[in-house]
């Protein structure tokens, strides 16, 4: 039986503002916004150029904000260019860490929070194995 990796869903309680985060300081493209106004809710699917996998946005028109859970963590990104990212991150103003490698290891990656709290763990493509 084949399966595959299809999308995860976060909460959003801003619209525009996660939307920026993920098209303008990343390559997220919308591939579908559908909106429900009747029923008081938007789904925003996004992905990354070269990659199946989705991100659904749920924007609940009447939120206030969610708690996210203390077992998440992240989600991870490649990109071709980690220090021009680090950079564009910062200079946006989100949340966001030096960069950090492993015991050891030289610095190899970052975290960045999306407008929700959301962490996103940015790698270089050619460092991939942390």
């Amino acid at each position: 039986m084949t399966q595959k990796l299809l999308h995860t869903c976060y909460r959003i309680k801003d619209r525009e503002a996660s939307l920026k985060f993920y098209t303008e300081t990343f390559d997220f493209k919308v591939m579908r916004d559908r909106r429900f106004p009747e029923h008081n809710f938007d789904l925003i699917y996004l992905q990354v150029p070269g990659s199946d996998f989705e991100l659904e946005l749920t924007y609940n028109y009447d939120s206030e904000g969610y708690t996210i859970g203390d077992g998440f963590s992240h989600m991870a990104i490649g990109v071709d260019d980690l220090q021009a990212q680090h950079e564009k991150c910062k200079a946006a103003g989100y949340e966001t860490t030096e960069l950090k490698g492993l015991p050891g290891q030289k610095a190899s990656y970052f975290f960045v929070s999306d407008p929700d709290g959301f962490r996103l763990e940015v790698m270089e493509n050619k460092n991939l194995a942390v």
